[in-house]
C-alpha cells in the first residue's frame, strides 16, 4: 500500500471515530479518540514492519545457502540472488526480486544490496553485502566467504532467540504499563464523562495533560531502551 493511501485511511478513521465520540460523550472523548487512533495505527504499522524484518533475518541463513549453492554451480552473484528469490519465502523473495529488478534497470548491485540491508535494518545482511563488495574488488572464493558468514549468522540467531525468550516478560510488562493509562481514561470517559472532562476545559487541566503526556513519552522511551538488548 502506498504511504499516501495509508495516511488517508488513518485520517479518515480518526475523523470518523472522533465524530462518533463527539456524538456519544462530547468533545473530550472525541479528542481522546482522535488522538488514540493515529497512535494505534502507527503502533500497528511498526509491529508489522518489525515482524517482516524478523522473518527476513530468520530466513537469511537458508537463503544464504541458496546463494552459495548458485555460486558453486557457476552462476554470477546476480543470477544466484535471482535463483534465491524464486525459491525463498516471503519477505525474502520480494526483497531479493527487488534487488534483481533494480540491477536490471541499471542500478549498481552493491547499492541495491546496501539499500536492502538498510531497509530491513539487518546487520546480518549488511555483512553479506560487505563480503560481496570486497570480493568484487579483490576477488577470491565468494562461496567460501559466505559460508563463514552464514555460520556466524546462525550462531547470532541462536543467541538472539535466547535473548528474545529472556526479555519477553519485560516487553509484556512494558506494553501493559503503556496501554493502562489510555484504557483507564477511555473507560472513565464512557462511564463518567464529566470526571475527566474538566481537564479539557480548565487551563490547569491542560498543564496536567501536557505534563502527563511528557512523562508518558519519557517512560515509554525508558522502557523501550530497557527491553531492547543489543549484542
Amino acid at each position: 500500500m502506498p504511504p499516501s493511501n495509508f495516511l488517508f485511511m488513518v485520517l479518515a478513521a480518526s475523523t470518523v471515530t472522533g465524530l462518533l465520540g463527539l456524538l456519544m460523550n462530547g468533545p473530550a472523548l472525541a479528542i481522546l479518540i482522535a488522538i488514540i487512533v493515529p497512535l494505534v495505527a502507527w503502533l500497528g504499522l511498526s509491529i508489522l514492519a518489525d515482524r517482516r524484518r524478523g522473518r527476513f533475518d530468520e530466513q537469511l541463513p537458508d537463503n544464504l545457502m541458496l546463494i552459495t549453492g548458485g555460486l558453486r554451480a557457476g552462476h554470477s552473484v546476480l543470477a544466484a540472488v535471482d535463483a534465491a528469490a524464486k525459491e525463498a519465502a516471503s519477505p525474502s523473495s520480494e526483497e531479493f526480486a527487488r534487488v534483481v529488478n533494480e540491477v536490471r534497470i541499471g542500478r549498481d548491485l552493491d547499492a541495491a544490496l546496501t539499500d536492502t540491508a538498510n531497509r530491513m535494518q539487518s546487520d546480518d545482511f549488511s555483512w553479506i553485502t560487505q563480503a560481496i563488495q570486497i570480493n568484487r574488488e579483490v576477488g577470491g572464493d565468494l562461496s567460501e566467504v559466505l559460508d563463514d558468514v552464514g555460520e556466524t549468522i546462525r550462531e547470532r540467531g541462536e543467541i538472539r532467540a535466547q535473548v528474545k525468550a529472556l526479555s519477553a516478560e519485560g516487553k509484556l510488562s512494558a506494553i501493559i504499563l503503556i496501554a493502562l493509562p489510555f484504557a483507564i481514561a477511555l473507560m472513565l470517559m464512557v462511564v463518567n464523562p464529566t470526571y475527566l472532562g474538566v481537564l479539557f476545559v480548565n487551563p490547569i487541566g491542560w498543564v496536567m495533560l501536557a505534563a502527563g503526556g511528557v512523562m508518558m513519552i519519557i517512560g515509554t522511551l525508558w522502557m523501550r531502551k530497557t527491553i531492547q538488548i543489543k549484542f
